[in-house]
């Protein structure tokens, strides 16, 4: 009887260990399939400034902010992946609010994605990416600041992530207490399915490429 309780205790073990394993490797990074709220985010994203080189293939959203250091390794990592096999590849840039008194968005960021916002130039961003970001100026950029029309296009970034946090969540999707995580990636399969996840970590990119059928 001891040895039946015994093995009975190992296995339990193993199974938990197994099921905790494939939790820790495997699930915790896969994307969220989005069954709730599918019209408002969609009205969120189309109504956006996001820019994209526009290919014909799956829509996917990229919401970030320019100086987020997983943002810009998951651009330069898996974007040429994406373009290659014809993932219209949609970015939206947002300049963040200040908090606790700190800003957190310097004048030419605020500058380069109103222009964004305003005239989806996926060739300007390219060339704000192409240099560090403590380097970059928004020369020849009309400036946001002071500019009432242009200040409200950055208002609008920031409203987009507000909306979005809580529709978001109601669907699994990791959330920050006060805003989304960056990046966010949302997108539909070839199949239909919208599909979302905060993409902080490059385990979260395999399950992108499978649900995009990008190899």
């Amino acid at each position: 009887m001891n040895k039946l309780i015994i093995w009975f205790v190992l296995a339990s073990v193993l199974v938990i260990g197994a099921v905790g394993a494939y939790w820790w490797f495997d699930l915790r990074w896969r994307p969220r399939t989005i069954v709730k709220h599918q019209a408002e985010i969609t009205k969120i994203l189309e109504s956006s400034g996001w820019v994209s080189p526009g290919l014909t293939g799956p829509r996917l959203y990229m919401i970030g902010f320019r100086g987020c250091p997983d943002c810009i390794r998951l651009k330069a990592e898996e974007f040429p992946k994406y373009l290659e096999a014809g993932v219209d590849a949609r970015v939206i840039l947002i300049a963040r609010g200040d908090s606790e008194g700190a800003e957190r968005s310097t004048a030419a960021e605020r500058a380069t994605v109103a222009e964004l916002w305003i005239n989806r130039n996926w060739l300007l961003m390219e060339r704000w990416d192409s240099e560090p970001v403590e380097a970059w100026t928004a020369q020849g950029v009309p400036p946001a600041d002071g500019d009432m029309a242009r200040t409200a296009v950055i208002q609008a970034g920031r409203t987009m992530v507000e909306d979005l946090r809580p529709l978001l969540a109601a669907n699994g999707v990791k959330v920050g207490r006060e805003s989304i995580r960056y990046p966010t990636l949302i997108w539909w399969t070839r199949d239909g399915e919208m599909k979302a996840c905060a993409c902080e970590r490059p385990e979260t990119y395999r399950f992108v490429r499978k649900a995009l059928d990008v190899k």
